[in-house]
C-alpha cells in the first residue's frame, strides 16, 4: 500500500491487522516523502514504489514499525547500498535515518 498522506489511527491498525499483526514492513522514498507499507517483504514495498510511483532505488530505505509502542527499527536488506556508503542492513547514515523516521512519523504516527 502506497501512502502519500497521513493516515488515521484506524487505518494504521488495519495495516497491522492485514500484515504481521505486531509489525509492519515499510520502505520510504526519502526524496518524495512517501512510503509503502504492509507487504510481506521490504523488497515488495520497494518494488511497489519503483513500479507505481517511479521511485529511484537509491532513495528507498527500509524500516519496521512495531504496533505496541510505535517504535521504529531501521533494519532491512534493501538498506544494503554500497554505492550510497551504507554496507549494513541497518541505516548507518544519520541524516537518512532522520528522514526515514520523520516520514514514517508524519504519515503513520500521531
Amino acid at each position: 500500500m502506497v501512502i502519500k498522506e497521513k493516515i488515521s489511527p484506524e487505518e494504521l491498525e488495519k495495516v497491522f491487522d492485514d500484515s504481521f499483526k505486531t509489525v509492519i514492513k515499510i520502505v520510504v522514498d526519502i526524496e518524495r516523502g512517501i512510503l509503502s507499507a504492509g507487504s510481506e517483504f521490504h523488497i515488495d514495498c520497494a518494488e511497489e514504489l519503483a513500479e507505481k510511483e517511479g521511485s529511484s532505488q537509491k532513495n528507498l530505505w527500509g524500516a519496521n514499525l512495531y504496533r505496541e509502542n510505535k517504535e521504529i527499527d531501521y533494519i532491512s536488506l534493501v538498506n544494503i547500498k554500497p554505492l550510497e556508503n551504507n554496507r549494513s542492513m541497518d541505516i548507518e547514515i544519520p541524516a537518512i535515518k532522520q528522514k526515514v523516521e520523520k516520514i514514517i512519523k508524519d504519515l503513520l504516527c500521531n
